[in-house]
């Protein structure tokens, strides 16, 4: 029997959190920032660092999703539609 795909996601991720939650707290915002800053910075493929936030942050709103009420779930998807827009507008040369 298979197992639904949230289960497969949720046992796939743990260890992966399971030592995210060991590190210091410090060290996954030293982590994004850095990222950030990377996107930023970086001219042509900087949207790669910011999409790669905006992976993450989708990845976390899809995890944490069934914990959440509305308030917090209209929130992370604000913060997600941020990241993604600007990887958006990152990645789109202007001209």
């Amino acid at each position: 029997m298979s197992l639904p795909f949230r289960s497969r996601v949720e046992h796939a991720a743990y260890p992966v959190l399971e030592r995210l939650e060991r590190m210091p707290r410090i060290v996954a915002f030293l982590v994004v920032l850095g990222l950030v800053v990377v996107g930023i910075a970086v001219p042509r493929v900087g949207f790669v660092a910011t999409a790669l936030v905006a992976l993450l942050v989708a990845f976390f709103v899809y995890y944490t999703w069934p914990r959440q009420t509305l308030p917090e779930r209209l929130m992370r998807l604000a913060v997600l539609a941020i990241v993604l827009a600007i990887a958006i507008v990152q990645a789109i040369p202007r001209g």
